[in-house]
């Protein structure tokens, strides 16, 4: 099993001990604000091959290269106007940036899924520090089996990939709770290639540009990761926009509203009692994964708005309630 590392007073031992397993062209359990990341060289074909086999992840699908700044990032891709000013505003933070490659990259293809151009973010606390202290940029998608439901915590990582991974950095609970905003700017236009932690509305304010949505789950090409029709699921069944309950269904509850057959579920998770779309997000995946060990066979979750973070938490839903062979 894992041997795993609170970075709660042993933070320097944390780091240490992360180098030492991404030196040998292993990956690591990080923590991050969005999710837990597992994270390998994103230089290292080695090293990028233990992320997709850890996960069982399609090497069709890129992976997000993180970085400690933006001055690390700028050696490895090219910035348009607009890309520089969202990374200026928004890292550290809670926002991917797909951008051009530099002909003199060293990211590897397999990162990038032989892409020409690669999403990059720049993570805040102690990913930027293990980034900084490494010295190279490190790919890491959601440390969980592909296409299961993303780890918010240490605990969630262990007993998924615990048997198969070296080591996982503790960081405590993740405060966005949902994946980055990932973004492309191409001709002077934004677009959004995945919701996530920066609301698209945020965006919009700091750049006077309308942020254009993509195409329909399933239909785009896969330009970034989070791009697949099927992701994010539990074993259970997801039934979206639910005004009802079927009886030995789960529930998942967004506001205080009653919902018919509350009785009957086989058990309630709340996810903003008070209706906040923050603490939503936060606790999204950690309560699909606790419907999903109740058993049921279905899991019932109740209607979500779609604007702010509330974009992000119904993009997740959709993709976990799509038909899984999609």
């Amino acid at each position: 099993m894992a041997r795993i590392i609170s970075i709660d007073g042993e933070r320097r031992e944390a780091v240490d001990a992360a180098i030492g397993v991404l030196s040998k062209a292993r990956p690591v359990a990080i923590p991050t604000e969005t999710v837990y990341g597992l994270a390998a060289d994103a230089t290292d074909p080695a090293a990028i091959t233990s992320i997709y086999e850890t996960k069982g992840r399609p090497r069709f699908n890129p992976l997000i290269c993180h970085m400690a700044d933006l001055d690390m990032a700028e050696r490895y891709a090219i910035f348009d106007p607009i890309s520089r000013r969202l990374a200026e505003r928004f890292w550290p933070g809670p926002l991917t940036l797909v951008l051009a490659l530099r002909p003199d990259s060293a990211i590897h293809p397999l990162a990038t899924a032989g892409l020409d151009t690669v999403g990059i973010r720049v993570p805040k606390g102690f990913a930027g520090e293990l980034i900084r202290a490494f010295g190279r940029p490190l790919a890491a998608p959601s440390a969980n089996s592909s296409g299961r439901i993303s780890p918010t915590t240490a605990q969630h990582v262990e007993a998924d990939l615990g048997s198969r991974i070296d080591l996982i950095i503790d960081g405590g609970p993740c405060p966005v709770g949902v994946e980055s905003t990932i973004l492309k700017v191409e001709d002077g236009r934004i677009r959004l290639l995945r919701p996530g932690g920066v609301p698209a509305e945020a965006i919009e304010e700091a750049t006077g540009l309308t942020v254009e949505r993509t195409k329909a789950a399933g239909t785009a090409a896969i330009e970034a990761p989070g791009m697949l029709a099927s992701h994010y699921a539990p074993n259970a069944h997801v039934r979206l926009d639910a005004t009802n309950v079927v009886p030995g269904e789960a529930l998942i509850r967004f506001g205080d509203r009653p919902v018919d057959g509350m009785t009957e579920a086989a058990a309630v998770f709340e996810l903003s009692p008070t209706g906040d779309l923050g603490e939503a997000a936060a606790n999204l995946f950690g309560l699909l994964k606790k419907a999903d060990q109740t058993g049921a066979a279905g899991i019932a979750v109740t209607p979500i708005p779609d604007h702010g973070l509330g974009e992000a938490i119904n993009d997740r839903l959709k993709r976990a309630a799509a038909p899984r062979n999609a």
